[in-house]
């Protein structure tokens, strides 16, 4: 993938999922409205689309952040509302303590984390992520640094969370090693991130940076296998595994709405985001999954 696309192929290729995922069970309408779409997009007939239409560049996690953070936390999110019902259900689970909130963003695990009693510190890479989660989590500690260099000593927190950022990652292995190193044997880490299915079929973490302009930060996709490969060399056994669905909530950004039948249909079924709780053993140990 080069460094931009435009939304027009985005658009089509939605168009084109939703006609192979159901050209045999949809009523004829509903195929020869795809098909309509899709001629009309490709001749520049369609719907007025966001920016016209425009290339839309990539920015690098740090530029990314700091121009989303200023409405991140007002933009309608369907992985968000999946998640986070999977993963405050772990984080009632085990006993309070001492949590990290890795790559915690906004603070919007580090505000659920300190409001169920845990002492919690929020580490971001981003300082205008660590502002905005100063602002709606004030009572955790803050620390600047990345997930593959956690700021925090050896066996020093209780649980672990990470919250939709691995994605950005090229490979797991470094960033779940440092989770695992900070977390105390026996203590838990709770990892969701982007599911590998949406990522390899829509790709890329889209967002409207300003004036309508849409920009993206670059997601990669790690299988189920790799995050079982990076668990097990870093000493972790697996709990449970989680995968919930697309909830029928669109992409903000104009680009879904103008294609909403299409794009319901595309991603209807579709797990949007993957949930993992792993536990730090005192010895080696091998993974044991449950479903979810």
């Amino acid at each position: 993938m080069g460094s931009e696309f435009r939304v027009r192929e985005l658009v089509l290729g939605i168009e084109g999922l939703a006609l192979l995922r159901h050209a045999m069970d949809a009523d004829e309408k509903f195929l020869e409205e795809r098909v309509a779409e899709i001629l009309a997009f490709a001749s520049g007939r369609g719907a007025p689309l966001p920016d016209g239409g425009a290339a839309v560049s990539e920015l690098d996690a740090a530029a990314g952040y700091a121009a989303w953070s200023t409405v991140y936390d007002s933009l309608p999110s369907a992985s968000i509302e999946v998640e986070e019902p999977v993963v405050h259900e772990l984080l009632d689970r085990g006993p309070v303590g001492t949590a990290l909130d890795a790559a915690c963003g906004t603070g919007r695990q580090t505000a659920a984390l300190t409001a169920r009693g845990y002492r919690t510190i929020g580490v971001d890479q981003s300082p205008e992520m660590l502002t905005r989660a100063r602002h709606n989590a004030p009572d955790a500690e803050y620390r600047h640094g990345r997930l593959e260099e956690l700021p925090l000593d050896d066996d020093s927190v209780d649980l672990a969370v990470c919250s939709l950022a691995m994605t950005h990652l090229p490979d797991l292995t470094t960033a779940v090693s440092e989770l695992a190193r900070v977390v105390r044997p026996g203590g838990r880490i709770v990892l969701s991130d982007m599911h590998p299915f949406v990522i390899s079929l829509q790709g890329q973490c889209l967002f409207v940076k300003g004036a309508g302009q849409l920009a993206f930060v670059r997601n990669h996709v790690h299988l189920p296998s790799s995050y079982l490969a990076a668990f097990t060399k870093a000493g972790l056994s697996v709990r449970s595994c989680h995968e919930p669905v697309f909830n029928g909530r669109l992409a903000p950004g104009g680009y879904e709405e103008s294609i909403a039948d299409a794009a319901r249909a595309a991603w209807e079924g579709i797990p949007l985001v993957i949930v993992w709780e792993a536990v730090k053993s005192r010895q080696g140990a091998t993974s044991e999954v449950s479903g979810a």
